[in-house]
């Protein structure tokens, strides 16, 4: 294993540092407990929308902190949920009077997690919607249920622009769960990431072979089969999507492709264009779209597609002004 890291143990410190220091305009890191706020302070009476996970998903979710999306982000130690002291630290640091929107990925440790640090919280205001968009599983070691993965930050974009705009947290909550309603997404792996812990892949793959429905953890999919290029691959992802959202034609998307941590941008426009040729077809209307690797898994090589069904709320909250690390319009 060759990574540009120095002791492994320090590895998520040294990021958020670094992280920091070259995005002071937005942000600032703490470090005891670790979490990441806006660089200034939300309005008074402005709904806080928090989230956060184990790192190793760059630049979910503390690239995504800042005006008209996250007050807070929690990171974890890699593939590890944040602990609850981390949690509740967040969220009395992001609260300025309207309560609190935890955003959380349908994992175990990060649901039980972001639960305890709301009850240690006194007084406090917090609503909790999960995301659980990953159509490849119904359970797996890691949650009860369906798997939050790459929608999550279709859900924070949206969230943070009902809190911009100035919603309570009901309305807040609500718009969030009606998003992460119409979010489905699937992901391949061509390669396994490497956890630094570790030093090994999460799972072997030949260079004929493609994992198909993995995890943002390096969990292994739905099954494996053989490579046989980009358009096989695409279709077979887009229809797992879309027969789950039971699209129909005359309606209006966003098209979200998303790379794993160590595909090139190049071949993300090759999976998008052949996704949305194929909804075309389908008369489904692309309205929206995002390419790029924003919910990574380490170095991992492979991608995920993601689809949002939208009305004209979310597509003016998706379109609403948002100026992060990672998303800027």
């Amino acid at each position: 294993m060759k990574k540009l890291l120095n002791a492994v143990d320090d590895a998520v410190r040294e990021s958020l540092v670094g992280f920091g220091a070259a995005h002071e305009e937005l942000v600032r890191v703490h470090l005891d407990p670790m979490y990441v706020t806006r660089a200034q302070p939300l309005l008074r009476g402005t709904v806080a929308v928090v989230s956060g996970g184990g790192s190793g998903h760059e630049p979910l979710h503390t690239g995504l902190v800042g005006e008209g999306m996250l007050a807070a982000a929690v990171p974890g130690e890699m593939f590890t949920s944040p602990t609850p002291d981390q949690i509740a630290a967040a969220y009395q640091a992001a609260d300025a009077g309207g309560g609190v929107l935890a955003i959380v990925k349908n994992y175990t440790g990060d649901v039980l997690n972001f639960e305890t640090a709301a009850e240690l919280t006194d007084g406090l205001d917090v609503e909790q919607v999960l995301v659980n968009d990953d159509v490849a599983v119904e359970d797996s070691l890691f949650t009860a249920g369906r798997r939050g993965v790459a929608g999550t930050l279709l859900v924070e974009k949206v969230a943070g622009a009902a809190a911009e705009r100035g919603d309570d947290l009901a309305a807040v909550a609500e718009v969030a769960r009606r998003a992460a309603g119409a979010v489905r997404s699937m992901g391949v792996a061509l390669r396994a990431p490497v956890v630094p812990h570790t030093g090994r892949a999460s799972f072997d793959l030949t260079d004929e072979e493609v994992e198909i429905g993995i995890g943002i953890h390096g969990e292994p999919g739905r099954h494996r089969e053989p490579f046989t290029g980009a358009d096989a691959i695409t279709a077979a992802l887009l229809d797992a999507v879309t027969d789950d959202l039971r699209l129909a034609s005359g309606e209006s998307v966003l098209l979200f492709v998303n790379g794993m941590g160590a595909t090139p941008l190049s071949e993300l426009y090759v999976v998008y264009g052949r996704a949305r040729t194929m909804l075309a077809e389908r008369g489904v209307q692309v309205a929206r779209s995002l390419v790029g690797s924003y919910v990574t898994s380490l170095d991992m090589q492979g991608a995920s597609i993601t689809v949002m069904r939208l009305d004209e709320e979310l597509t003016s909250l998706w379109d609403a002004p948002v100026h992060t690390a990672a998303l800027r319009w």
